[in-house]
């Protein structure tokens, strides 16, 4: 986690450049007005790729550091929550007394008749249950809020997905520019 935050911060120092300077696939014309206006200055700023930031060899490696630390921090995640989620709620503790909220209560119902009211209440709130019959009685075992991780897998899967088909979208894509010029019509022929 830390490496993806450092990541994000790198990724945007390295795009203030872009904001600052002109960039080549955006006004070609600007860029070609701050060479003759600092001559000297110019040429050096070009060879940091400063005015290609987002096309330029630091920026996308910081990028693809990004895109692989999000790839090597959601597949162990994905694999760990697909086991807990197959999994049953964790067992009874055995010491419950020594939990700070704890509490101990006769009640008149039988054990079975008791625990099947209490495992169907829970089931109606939404919590995965697990029932064990010991020698002590019955034990069950419940939990929820799996959703929450749920939620967070998904929305990291699709930011990666976006960012593959947006790779895939600039790799396999066309994009093709024409100068039209202002005035006598669309094409320079004529009619005689």
């Amino acid at each position: 986690m830390r490496t993806a935050v450092v990541l994000l911060f790198l990724l945007a120092v390295a795009a203030i450049p872009g904001s600052l300077f002109p960039q080549r696939s955006l006004t070609p014309s600007a860029v070609t007005r701050y060479y003759r206006e600092n001559p000297e200055l110019a040429p050096v700023l070009d060879r940091l790729g400063m005015f290609d930031v987002f096309a330029s060899p630091w920026f996308s490696a910081v990028y693809l550091l990004l895109f692989l630390s999000l790839i090597g921090c959601l597949v162990p995640r994905c694999i760990e929550h697909l086991r807990a989620l197959r999994a049953d709620p964790p067992p009874v503790p055995r010491h419950l007394h020594r939990l700070p909220v704890h509490t101990t209560a006769e009640v008149p119902l039988p054990a079975d008749a008791l625990a099947a009211r209490v495992e169907a209440d829970l089931r109606s709130a939404r919590f995965r249950v697990s029932r064990r019959d010991t020698a002590a009685g019955v034990e069950l075992s419940a939990e929820r809020g799996r959703v929450k991780e749920t939620g967070n897998l998904v929305f990291h899967l699709s930011l990666l997905a976006l960012l593959a088909a947006l790779a895939g979208g600039k790799l396999w894509g066309y994009e093709g520019s024409i100068l039209v010029t202002e005035g006598d019509g669309f094409c320079n022929s004529f009619q005689q």
